[in-house]
């Protein structure tokens, strides 16, 4: 298959996400875009709102503009962006409320530096478009937050959540599936991806230096050198707590590190991420399955593959594969990607109704969970198709 044939498919694909967002996300009820689409195409109308999916939604239409050049598509950055400002600014503590409910009022509160990191970074990318003071000022003073109150000024490296006005709390998991720990490798990878994107707006010393000592203290404790699987949940000292292989996470932080490092111009740390970038996608390949899917999780603990194949995992394949396809010129890295292009296409690209599904089980059956919602974004798949074009070029 032909580079050219690959990005014109993939453009294609980028569109039809981009369009079931435009179509269906609105909330015409309350405002904003909805908090969830069920499997069957069901608008929740009275659905709690994420902080997260406003990020994800805010980014993906930033990103696409420059891309689409589709009015609507800034339009609705912009709607994301006045969302944000509004409903989920916590101006009183320099926060983000972690939900709001369906009117706009604050549900949760607290401060999940998870969620405050992709308001960065879909800040940072409205602010590319748009040159609004309004959106950079408000991810430099998040920023600040996070330098501020999440810090660990002893060990290093940030704690996962706080109160509403940054307080210890108890529960700090992300999601009901995460261990209670206060130190995790998912938020640590999107504080890393969020302060990368704002310094391409912003070079401030300060925020270089942040994203050089994360990147370093990814390396020192969440890369486990051996395996070249990502070790997921510490506690503040850095004691580790033995969890699941994520081969979602592995890919994506595979390419990912490698973008932030580069963007620091740390040529130390661009070569060793380059290193890594490769060693782990090798490592990815044992979650890989002959179909071409990506299996989600596995339980080194109990011996047990969690035998599904989420939306998400594929994506980040994409760019990841492609991403070793340009360090090393070695081609089976582009026929994996190849490979499970046509396995998201046959299996979770949704053909009728659009955007992709949650995903699929062993035996092939749709994993019945959220068409959009709290957690089902459209920033993984966007995402991919934009770098895929990028990266094709």
């Amino acid at each position: 298959m032909s580079y050219q044939y690959l990005s014109s498919e993939i453009k294609l694909e980028l569109h039809n996400i981009l369009k079931y967002w435009s179509n269906n996300a609105i909330d015409e009820k309350n405002g904003g875009f909805l908090g969830e689409i069920d499997f069957n195409e069901n608008k929740n109308y009275d659905a709690e709102k994420g902080s997260v999916l406003y990020g994800r939604i805010l980014w993906t239409f930033a990103a696409a503009f420059p891309v689409t050049k589709n009015p609507e598509h800034f339009q609705l950055a912009q709607l994301a962006f006045e969302e944000i400002k509004t409903k989920f600014y916590n101006s009183e503590t320099k926060g983000i409320f972690w939900s709001i409910h369906a009117d706009g009022t604050p549900k949760d509160p607290k401060n999940q530096i998870y969620a405050l990191a992709f308001v960065i970074y879909g800040l940072s990318e409205f602010y590319k478009i748009s040159k609004n003071k309004e959106a950079l000022d408000l991810a430099i003073i998040l920023f600040k937050s996070i330098q501020h109150y999440a810090y660990d000024k002893v060990n290093k490296g940030y704690f996962e959540a706080l109160t509403s006005d940054w307080k210890p709390i108890e529960d700090m998991r992300l999601s009901e599936k995460d261990a209670n720990e206060k130190k995790t490798m998912n938020t640590h990878l999107h504080i890393a991806e969020a302060f990368a994107n704002l310094y391409l707006v912003w070079e401030d010393k300060d925020l270089r230096e942040s994203i050089i000592d994360i990147l370093r203290t990814i390396d020192q404790h969440f890369i486990d050198k051996e395996s070249w699987h990502l070790k997921l949940f510490f506690d503040e000292n850095w004691n580790e707590r033995k969890d699941v292989i994520s081969y979602g996470h592995d890919i994506e932080a595979a390419w990912l590190l490698l973008w932030c490092a580069e963007i620091s111009n740390d040529e130390e740390l661009i070569q060793k991420y380059r290193n890594y970038a490769v060693k782990m996608a090798d490592s990815t390949l044992e979650g890989l399955d002959d179909d071409g899917g990506l299996w989600y999780e596995y339980d080194p603990q109990e011996k047990r593959l969690i035998a599904e194949k989420h939306w998400w995992p594929q994506a980040e394949l994409w760019i990841g594969f492609i991403n070793a396809f340009q360090i090393t010129d070695d081609e089976k890295y582009l026929d994996i990607f190849e490979k499970n292009l046509r396995f998201t296409k046959k299996y979770l690209i949704d053909e009728e109704n659009g955007e992709w599904f949650w995903g699929v089980n062993a035996d092939y059956s749709k994993i019945k969970k959220d068409k959009a919602g709290f957690w089902k974004c459209p920033y993984h798949n966007s995402r991919a198709c934009l770098e895929v074009i990028k990266r094709l070029k």
